[in-house]
């Protein structure tokens, strides 16, 4: 059985309690990514997405100095390395996600991606539907 061990990303960008919304969206452009972990000793806390700063911040006429604390998604799924990468892809397609933080022992030590699982291990097909299932909600 496969793993998120074995597909996951380790070297994962971050920010933290300490950075506002400007330095994360900056650091989203210049990494070419629409998400980022937001940690506190190492220890996740939470998610904050290129939507959440839409959602949260612009359209609540938030300041761009505004606390990661208050546009980020705290309440998040996660797996462990252990976790299998059909289990890991159910989850996605349940949760509506593309990407799940892996955590251990509340560390932070990757991520994988729905992008991950399909172009490594995971069957087109199954990659397929869970995509197909994220779209159809996000909609």
């Amino acid at each position: 059985m496969q793993t998120v061990r074995d597909v996951m990303t380790t070297n994962v960008e971050v920010c933290t309690t300490k950075d506002n919304v400007f330095e994360v969206a900056d650091k989203m452009k210049k990494l070419d990514v629409g998400s980022i972990p937001i940690v506190e000793e190492g220890n996740l806390i939470g998610m904050i997405t290129d939507r959440d700063i839409v959602v949260r911040g612009v359209a609540e006429k938030k300041a761009n100095s505004s606390r990661v604390t208050d546009v980020m998604s705290s309440e998040l799924v996660t797996v462990s390395t252990d976790t299998s990468i059909e289990e890991a892809s159910q989850l996605m397609a349940e949760n509506q996600i593309r990407r799940l933080p892996v955590v251990e022992n509340g560390q932070l030590v990757g991520i994988v991606s729905l992008g991950d699982l399909s172009t490594n291990h995971l069957s087109d097909e199954r990659a397929g539907v869970a995509l197909t299932e994220i779209s159809e909600h996000l909609h």
